[in-house]
């Protein structure tokens, strides 16, 4: 056999060896399962019986009005906190108020009642609510819970002449805002 002969018979050889090697024949078992997974976000739903809670018309120093009203957790996870938000703006129609502010003359009180006895969550002055949250209920769990409130509002007479509120108005806004509980680890 001549030198062409060998080295292309080596190559050859060295070919098959190395296809024999990275090709060769293997056999295992396999089995898979497989899993359905979800990642699905809850609902934070605050719901309240009222679109108003009060609407005092035609009032004098001295009225007081009061109205019940009732918030529900209709969401499908736990409420952290609720707080209650107040803005205003007042519609000054009559004569100039001087710098006094009707706000200041309209006393809120809001009351919780639980177990059939009335909580007093806040007594202030109008004025001092506005844009400024204010905590009301500390946690409110799912699962159909309800939870009575009422709110008593009196223009205050401070026993002297208030003829500068006359046709005056409050355009009010209360907002009840409801922050989620805290994030859990291990969620289930």
């Amino acid at each position: 056999m001549s030198l062409k002969q060998k080295m292309a018979m080596s190559m050859a050889t060295a070919l098959l060896g190395v296809s024999l090697i990275s090709g060769g024949t293997y056999s295992y078992f396999n089995d898979q399962e497989e899993t359905m997974n979800t990642f699905a976000t809850g609902l934070l739903e605050l719901g309240i019986n009222k679109q108003s809670i009060i609407q005092m018309k035609d009032i004098v120093p001295g009225d007081t009005m009061e109205s019940d009203f009732t918030l529900t957790n209709d969401g499908t996870i736990d409420m952290r906190e609720i707080q209650f938000l107040t803005d205003y703006k007042v519609i000054d129609k009559s004569e100039n108020n001087n710098g006094d502010n009707l706000a200041d003359y309209i006393h809120v009180e809001l009351l919780h009642h639980v177990k059939g006895k009335e909580k007093v969550v806040f007594q202030k002055k109008l004025s001092d609510l506005k844009k400024k949250p204010f905590p009301i209920l500390d946690a409110f769990p799912t699962g159909g819970n309800q939870e009575k409130f009422s709110i008593r509002c009196t223009f205050v007479d401070n026993e002297g002449n208030q003829n500068h509120f006359q046709r005056d108005s409050i355009e009010l806004t209360w907002i009840f805002e409801a922050k989620q509980r805290e994030g859990k680890s291990n969620v289930q």
